[in-house]
């Protein structure tokens, strides 16, 4: 398997005339709960998918300052199923998402999985990207913060290597219905490195996944998040919509509140899952294929204990992040917390789910 390209090819497909049997092959691979629960929380009927795709392709000409570059019936179908197919909303989504490539070409530029700072984030476990999906069949993305070798990884690199995985994954019918759950576990993030985290690149990050991706989160969940990640988040909440804001928890070490949410059985023993620990090299090895053996030209003498096996014994000094393996995230088993209800009012979740 060679890298993946996330760009998909960019032909135009036929127009389906009319015939909804036709259109069904849109819903082509999709379990038939899935078909139910799009009809029911989408708003999605296979009998008139068709002029709905066509009334958003016919609003392309109203913003010629844009160039489309990609306009085919599947294509659109996930900005329509992103707004539960409200043309006017799937169509502004549209939009943003190639005005956002217009207006950050350099993000865009090698647009791929084996470009070098693409790599490295991957390899790096940005994402990471759980194999099995949650009970509501949702994908699960992790971010390890301290992961972040801020002489190794540029913040925008780790952003391309996420939304690049996103187009990747996006493809699935399946996602595109059921949506994401994003967990941020902050330990051992430094004040230092948080500091890095100015105003514009988080404001890059946003319109990138809020406003321009065709992506349904059903919830951002932050762990372990010190005092200066709070502060952040204050920051950069007028830039968040109300409907974001209701799906961002703040766990802090809580287990109780995250697993109400996420059932353990979908979530690796960092998180108090009965999963193993999370693999860093997983989601790269995915989408590399084979050149994922090539990092070695990447070495960074911060990560020299990369292939060194794990123990217990030594799981303190290694977990600092200059002893980091890309394969082990920085959070050792039970560092988070089973806490009773109202114990630290602190570490419940501060906004719900609609």
């Amino acid at each position: 398997m060679g890298p993946v390209s996330i760009l998909p090819k960019y032909q135009k497909l036929s127009t389906w005339k009319g015939d909804s049997a036709k259109m069904t092959h849109l819903q082509a691979g999709l379990s038939p709960e899935t078909i139910e629960k799009a009809r029911l929380e989408l708003n999605e009927n296979p009998d008139v998918l068709h002029q709905d795709i066509q009334q958003v392709r016919d609003m392309i000409i109203t913003r010629p300052d844009i160039g489309f570059l990609r306009t085919d019936d599947a294509f659109i179908l996930r900005f329509l199923r992103a707004r539960k197919f409200h043309q006017a909303d799937a169509f502004r989504l549209l939009a943003q998402y190639f005005q956002y490539r217009q207006l950050n070409l350099d993000m865009f530029k090698n647009f791929k999985a084996d470009d070098p700072g693409i790599k490295r984030a991957l390899i790096d476990g940005f994402p990471g990207v759980l194999e099995n999906r949650d009970h509501y069949g949702r994908k699960i993305l992790l971010l390890f913060a301290a992961n972040w070798d801020q002489s190794r990884n540029s913040f925008t690199d780790i952003l391309r290597a996420i939304l690049l995985s996103l187009e990747v994954l996006i493809e699935d019918p399946e996602l595109q219905i059921n949506g994401f759950i994003l967990i941020i576990d902050w330990s051992n993030f430094s004040f230092k490195q948080a500091s890095k985290l100015t105003p514009s690149i988080l404001k890059l990050a946003i319109e990138g996944l809020q406003d321009s991706f065709p992506a349904r989160f059903g919830g951002v969940h932050f762990v372990n998040q010190p005092w200066y990640i709070h502060a952040l988040y204050t920051l950069i909440k007028p830039f968040l919509k109300d409907k974001t804001r209701k799906r961002i928890f703040l766990h802090g070490n809580n287990l109780n509140s995250l697993h109400q949410l996420i059932h353990p059985e979908f979530l690796p023993s960092e998180f108090g899952g009965t999963l193993p620990p999370y693999d860093m090299g997983t989601w790269a090895r995915t989408l590399l294929g084979p050149d994922y053996n090539d990092e070695n030209d990447y070495t960074h003498t911060s990560y020299n204990a990369m292939h060194v096996k794990h123990t217990s014994s030594n799981l303190e000094r290694e977990c600092s992040p200059k002893l980091m393996k890309r394969s082990q995230s920085v959070v050792e088993a039970g560092t988070l917390k089973h806490e009773e209800k109202g114990e630290n009012d602190n570490t419940q979740p501060l906004l719900a789910l609609d």
